[in-house]
């Protein structure tokens, strides 16, 4: 979609319109802190997912209610269209039945290329029924599968990262996906298991490169885990060394910078990452991907003035996309934290831009922001979720044969997309 200007103050970015050009008069070019180490020549190589390639190697991760059409934009435009964006997760059973919401999540920006879907599903059947539709219909270039989600609404019925633990059930979900997918490549996401007890992404990795799937993502943290603590790259290493080498593996987890990438990926020789928490509030995250994989040091940090034109055109994404300004600006509220974190702004208008219903409101609320205000130091660390549950609710019995053929039940997958 194509976003017109914002309707006041201060206007919104246009998409050849970067954060590093705009450095306010009498700042520095580039950050404060030692430029990174940068990418050589030659040192990655493309990531190859089946028949489409992705350069530099790095994946936005599906993040329910995050990454839409016009979050997806935002990221793209900042890359010059460059690595690859997947939609947020859609239930299989609501994708099949042609759900209205579903239907809504499923549409790409006609500038998106390649469009890639995350399925969620438990039965391998509706599984494969979806992967079908979406290869008969054209509907996506790509999917992946999610086995890595550790929500307990998700979890206590057997599905997200609970999953992996029935080897069996993985592999009838899997070999449904790939032979129904047709020429589409089918990927898989999951963490490293469980807990530290029940670690089973060693045994999914091995299943997944059996059953024909074209890479392999690894969140580096167990469900009970869920966003805290550190995750574990050497997981990532491990895998890497378990799963045959044409088989891609992408590591993903506390990638807050483009330096993180790089050390990611040459600390345990995955083929590329996968970025989530990373880039809530920070789009331009995928240029600095960009630049320090093609080698380039000298990247710097926005201003506020464009942080906050980055808002108001995120906002307005969103009404375009749902056909309402004020829904737009009110989905938009969540995403206010993230952006403004580390800049001074005052609780009191933090307040009034969370609660703002207009995109002229939001834009006149930022407007009485200081707009020079350079980037703050530590501005790029954790974001979003941080806790651990501790605990994983999972069916009863759930633990008991890794080997068995239970099944979810029928409510262990909504009739709706998105989380």
């Amino acid at each position: 979609m194509t976003a017109t200007p914002a309707p006041t103050a201060p206007a919104t970015a246009s998409a050849s319109e970067n954060p590093r050009d705009r450095a306010p008069e009498g700042a520095p070019a580039t950050a404060p802190a030692a430029a990174p180490a940068t990418a050589t020549p030659a040192e990655f190589a493309p990531l190859d997912i089946g028949p489409i390639r992705v350069w530099p190697p790095v994946v936005l991760a599906p993040m329910a209610g995050i990454t839409n059409a016009p979050f997806r934009t935002l990221c793209r435009e900042q890359s010059g269209g460059k690595g690859l964006y997947v939609s947020e997760m859609i239930t299989t059973r609501a994708l099949v039945e042609r759900n209205a919401k579903t239907m809504q999540l499923i549409k790409f920006d006609p500038s998106e290329k390649p469009r890639s879907i995350q399925l969620y599903g438990v039965d391998p059947v509706t599984v494969g029924k979806a992967a079908r539709m979406i290869s008969d219909e054209g509907l996506a270039d790509h999917i992946d599968l999610n086995f890595g989600c550790p929500v307990p609404k998700v979890t206590r019925k057997g599905g997200g990262s609970a999953l992996p633990y029935k080897r069996n059930l993985l592999r009838e979900i899997l070999r449904e996906a790939v032979a129904n997918a047709g020429d589409l490549p089918v990927t898989m996401k999951m963490r490293k298991g469980i807990d530290d007890d029940h670690l089973t992404y060693l045994d999914a990795g091995r299943i997944g490169a059996e059953e024909g799937v074209a890479a392999i993502a690894l969140h580096g943290r167990t469900a009970a885990q869920h966003y805290g603590g550190t995750a574990d790259w050497s997981a990532i290493a491990r895998l890497r060394e378990a799963v045959p080498a044409h088989v891609p593996v992408l590591g993903n987890g506390d990638i807050w910078s483009a330096d993180d990438a790089l050390r990611m990926m040459r600390g345990t020789g995955c083929d590329g990452v996968v970025v989530g928490r990373g880039c809530l509030g920070r789009p331009w995250l995928f240029k600095d991907l960009v630049s320090i994989f093609e080698g380039d040091v000298d990247y710097a940090r926005p201003d506020f003035g464009y942080v906050a034109r980055a808002m108001v055109r995120h906002a307005q994404l969103l009404g375009e996309w749902l056909g309402d300004e004020a829904r737009g600006v009110i989905d938009f509220r969540k995403h206010v934290a993230w952006y403004t974190k580390g800049f001074s702004v005052g609780s009191e208008l933090r307040v009034k831009l969370a609660n703002s219903s207009s995109l002229a409101e939001l834009a006149g609320t930022l407007a009485l922001v200081e707009q020079t205000q350079t980037w703050p130091i530590g501005a790029d660390g954790p974001r979003g979720r941080t806790s651990g549950n501790g605990r994983v609710v999972l069916p009863e019995g759930w633990l008991d044969d890794p080997y068995d053929c239970a099944r979810p039940g029928d409510d262990a997958e909504s009739d709706t997309s998105g989380g």
